[in-house]
């Protein structure tokens, strides 16, 4: 017991990791209830694509020395307009012209990045660096939290409207076209803050795995953004601890447990339904994904 008792508050000893589980638990609020209405809206792939096309602007910023901020930004209005002009040409496609800019400029990123004449430390804007958040960033992840708070509390029915049922929103007088932009800024603010402590391979992971998890036990969204968040928060202090005592990254630690959690439930609630069940949910008539709140 007292063993146990020293592995759970030695990593709480040095500031280093303080700072690092506040960042992840700052990160988890954000990005369990950004994840929420991810799902709902089936962005996944979005969110990926954004995720990736950050890339180019991350490492020249890194390289020119400006803030990361500024370049992930930078990357997100750049693979914008690639995407809309490659759409554009009937040929190509809007599936297909998202992601020959995404490919294209995630290699470019790479290979900036894994260069040999780049200096050490940008492969951690793939793989995230978690263990070196400073003041500043706590205080950008904190901003992004009180944000994401006023911006989707007020936005919540709204969201609702159009994520359930987007064509008779605009009878409840709810632009979808808005409400869909509005949502689309908050993941990439999302994006472009938590991509620094996690990387940009492996930020993903802390939208969807926690959402997916809470949506295996809940339907409603109030009580799903709830569980999100708590698994995301604690999922990513797992993965801390998995690092610290494993001695493996950190990014990888957090994105690796909350990937395990959710693939655990699914397993969990698969289990629980009876072959009875399954058949008389397939029998009724399709439901909204998730119910409102």
């Amino acid at each position: 017991m007292l063993a146990l008792l020293h592995d759970l508050t030695d990593p709480w000893r040095e500031p280093l990791l303080r700072r690092a589980f506040l960042e992840v638990a700052l990160l988890g609020v954000a990005g369990g209830a950004m994840g929420c209405w991810v799902v709902l809206y089936r962005l996944s792939y979005s969110a990926e694509s954004l995720a990736h096309s950050l890339l180019p602007g991350l490492v020249l910023a890194a390289l020119l020395g400006l803030p990361l901020l500024l370049g992930g930004a930078a990357g997100i209005l750049v693979a914008a307009l690639a995407v809309a002009l490659a759409a554009r040409t009937p040929v190509i496609g809007r599936d297909t012209a998202v992601a020959i800019v995404v490919t294209t400029l995630f290699g470019l990123g790479a290979l900036l990045a894994l260069s040999a004449d780049s200096p050490p430390g940008l492969d951690g804007l793939l793989f995230g660096d978690v263990l070196g958040i400073s003041d500043g960033d706590l205080w950008l992840a904190g901003g992004l939290v009180a944000g994401l708070a006023v911006v989707l509390g007020l936005g919540h029915h709204r969201l609702l409207a159009v994520g359930l049922d987007r064509l008779s929103a605009p009878s409840l007088g709810v632009r979808a076209g808005v409400v869909d932009a509005v949502l689309l800024v908050a993941l990439a603010a999302t994006l472009l803050v938590a991509v620094q402590g996690l990387g940009n391979l492996l930020v993903v992971a802390l939208l969807v795995a926690p959402a997916l998890t809470a949506g295996r036990f809940t339907r409603r969204m109030g009580p799903m953004i709830g569980v999100s968040v708590v698994v995301a928060v604690l999922g990513g202090w797992g993965g801390l601890y998995l690092s610290y005592h494993a001695g493996i990254a950190a990014g990888a630690s957090v994105a690796g447990v909350l990937c395990v959690v959710a693939l655990l439930s699914v397993a969990l609630t698969r289990r629980r339904r009876s072959p009875r069940t399954r058949r008389g949910a397939r029998s009724r008539a399709p439901s909204p994904r998730t119910s409102p709140s």
